[in-house]
């Protein structure tokens, strides 16, 4: 007997060539009643087609398919209706991470690491978990998108850029996520900057949606921020290593994936590991250094924004710039309390620019933000705020 969707459901269409896989995956998402399958393909062209006729909030996309490829039907997609997400479907290996990257840039929204064998995802429940939760957020994030373009859902039409909010100094906001840990309609409360900030390091913390935002927030800074920066993405192993190669050739900023050991060096990012969180400790006078651990996970994720940012305080004190940008969760938001209590700072992505606006959100939430900056206008603030300047 067949359940009549819930009216609210997030739409989503499955592009799969393994029928195995397509069909183990339509059982877990349908599992909850806020999701529902309104189509599936097993290669790109069919995924056109089917798509023109029938909307969705979310596409779930494999790569390698024959007939047409998902790099190749992405962009296609994405043409007739760009308020859609994308979830690219992806194994967890070196040249599934490079095919990811490339779709990232391409306009997909996320990536899911998914188990090489049907047994192998019947089994996993961070893969079942994370899909569910990736594409509630996602679905949510592309009705906030077609909303604000003015559009009904599903129609194709050209996105209409939402207009920024950009506060300055204390001021309350309406915050209108509907991301989890980012509460409707909860104010956020915008605290002054420190008197006589000037920080000595720059922490950054993302997931979904933080590839394309740190490519962004990174280009101003090179040459130019003579600062270590760190940075915890929420990526599996494997991913962060391209992630840092491309960051690296995209912002002409060194970026390196952190190693047991590695000094944290003036104009140089460290980038936390996939499998691991990364910690900044010191020893007397001695230059800052990482300290790699797998420690239990934190907020779901290993590596997690929390414990870096803890590390970072008892080594830096107030001299803390903490930046959060688009993701799921809350991942960051204790962690910048901490970086206040102590008397640094944190901006974070508004969420016009935001993919996701959970982890930024849930940060604003607490009072701990002394800004919420559109995206390209986060690495000009952090380079004002390095020269003892406010933004």
């Amino acid at each position: 007997m067949t359940t009549t969707p819930h009216p609210d459901a997030i739409r989503v269409m499955i592009v799969e060539d393994a029928i195995v896989i397509r069909g183990l995956v339509t059982r877990i998402l349908e599992e909850d009643p806020g999701i529902h399958i309104v189509s599936s393909a097993g290669d790109g062209a069919a995924a056109l087609r089917s798509f023109k006729n029938t909307p969705a909030d979310v596409i779930v996309l494999d790569i390698e398919m024959p007939v047409m490829d998902g790099l190749t039907a992405l962009p296609q997609l994405l043409q007739i209706d760009p308020h859609a997400r994308v979830l690219i479907s992806s194994t967890l290996t070196q040249r599934g991470a490079e095919i990811s990257m490339k779709a990232l840039e391409l306009g997909a929204s996320d990536y899911l690491a998914k188990p090489t064998t049907s047994r192998e995802m019947t089994a996993a429940d961070d893969f079942k978990r994370d899909i569910v939760a990736k594409v509630k957020a996602l679905g949510a994030s592309a009705r906030r998108a077609g909303v604000r373009g003015g559009q009904q859902l599903g129609v194709p039409q050209a996105s209409a850029p939402a207009s920024p909010h950009k506060p300055s100094g204390p001021d309350k906001i309406s915050a209108s996520a509907a991301t989890p840990l980012a509460q409707p309609g909860k104010p956020v409360l915008l605290r002054p900057w420190p008197a006589g900030f000037r920080p000595e390091i720059v922490a950054i913390g993302s997931s979904t949606g933080g590839p394309q935002a740190l490519f962004n927030v990174i280009k101003p800074l090179a040459g130019h921020l003579k600062l270590p920066v760190v940075i915890t993405q929420h990526m599996p192993p494997a991913f962060t290593t391209t992630l840092a190669d491309h960051i690296s050739k995209q912002t002409g900023m060194r970026c390196k994936e952190a190693a047991e050991g590695d000094e944290l060096k003036t104009g140089e990012i460290l980038l936390a590991p996939g499998g691991y969180h990364m910690l900044v400790r010191r020893m007397g006078a001695s230059p800052a250094k990482v300290t790699l651990t797998q420690d239990a996970p934190e907020n779901f994720c290993r590596p997690a924004v929390d414990p870096m940012l803890r590390s970072i305080v008892s080594v830096f004190g107030k001299n803390v710039l903490t930046v959060i940008l688009t993701g799921m969760g809350s991942d960051g938001a204790k962690g910048c309390e901490v970086v206040v209590k102590a008397g640094g700072a944190v901006l974070a992505q508004d969420e016009a620019t935001s993919v996701v606006w959970g982890m930024p959100g849930a940060v604003a939430q607490t009072g701990a933000c002394s800004a919420l900056l559109p995206v390209n206008d986060i690495g000009p603030a952090i380079l004002k705020l390095a020269s003892g300047q406010v933004p």
